[in-house]
């Protein structure tokens, strides 16, 4: 009982770290229409940066300049390539960024190199105790900040005036541009505030467990893409629980994985495609995701 407790509750924050990332795919998504494949360059990008400031600059303002330099990022992306390109096919404009995100992503390979790189976290790589669960210092400090952004989200999502935009936008996108709601303006910021859950999710990826920065931190993204389509591409919500479930059943068939030997070594890092590919046989809009219904 002890180690499945500790292991819900590793899975737990883990799967607070992907409805960070997983949040980024659906409002870009819901703002732009576009399935945006950058997330993976964006985080890669994130983690980088922090890195490589926090020796010269200090920890804190690191951090401040690498979420900062990842929105820019992820705006530049919106403004030169996907703003150009409004009005295109959806596969059209999900190959494109699948062509960016490749091109940001072997840039970074090559500056990071075979080295890992540190990111001195103030708090280390500690754990506590929970009664007899155990988790890293970091990992629980993960929970708290995405709780707290995640709050927030949902907070501006609802009363803001972006977030109503994009929820016009969103339901039906010709009615709201009569309303008068810039669309350029609210995919813009979008793709800025995925940028900004991105490099923070990245800050807690590369602290312990995980030893640090490497072009290995990629594809943590593409597990969070699972997230997104499990709860459904267009449902806030569902990012959050999505989330959850991913980082719950990696968690779980990593830490029972001699049990699970018979499905093949190394199953926790498919494990969660497995699942998102159940569901979406059960339910193809995902959990929380919106049916379409064509009249005919």
């Amino acid at each position: 009982m002890t180690q499945f407790l500790s292991l819900l509750l590793n899975g737990i924050s883990l799967g607070a770290i992907y409805a960070l990332i997983a949040l980024g795919f659906v409002i870009i998504f819901k703002a732009s229409e576009v399935v945006s494949f950058t997330h993976g360059s964006l985080l890669l990008l994130g983690a980088y940066t922090i890195a490589r400031l926090s020796g010269p600059i200090g920890f804190l303002p690191a951090v401040l300049v690498g979420v900062g330099f990842t929105a820019l990022a992820a705006f530049l992306v919106e403004r030169l390539v996907i703003n150009q390109l409004r009005g295109a096919p959806v596969i059209s404009l999900a190959i494109v960024t699948i062509g960016v995100d490749i091109v940001i992503l072997t840039e970074l390979i090559r500056q990071i190199g075979p080295d890992i790189l540190n990111v001195p976290h103030p708090w280390g790589s500690d754990s506590v105790r929970i009664g007899s669960v155990g988790i890293s210092e970091n990992r629980l400090i993960a929970m708290g900040v995405a709780a707290v952004l995640i709050v927030a989200f949902f907070v501006a999502f609802k009363y803001s005036s972006w977030g109503v935009a994009m929820r016009a936008s969103a339901e039906d996108g010709e009615a709201a541009a009569l309303m008068g709601i810039r669309q350029g303006r609210v995919s813009a910021l979008a793709w800025v505030v995925a940028g900004v859950l991105a490099a923070v999710a990245a800050l807690f990826l590369v602290g312990a467990p995980t030893p640090g920065v490497s072009a290995a931190a990629y594809t943590v993204a593409l597990r969070a893409f699972p997230a997104a389509i499990l709860g459904g591409l267009d449902s806030t919500g569902g990012a959050l629980v999505g989330g959850l479930l991913i980082g719950i059943t990696e968690a779980l068939a990593a830490g029972y994985q001699e049990q699970l030997s018979f499905l093949g070594r190394g199953f926790g890092e498919v494990a969660p495609y497995v699942v998102m590919i159940v569901v979406l046989l059960v339910r193809p809009s995902g959990l929380f995701g919106t049916k379409e219904l064509t009249r005919v």
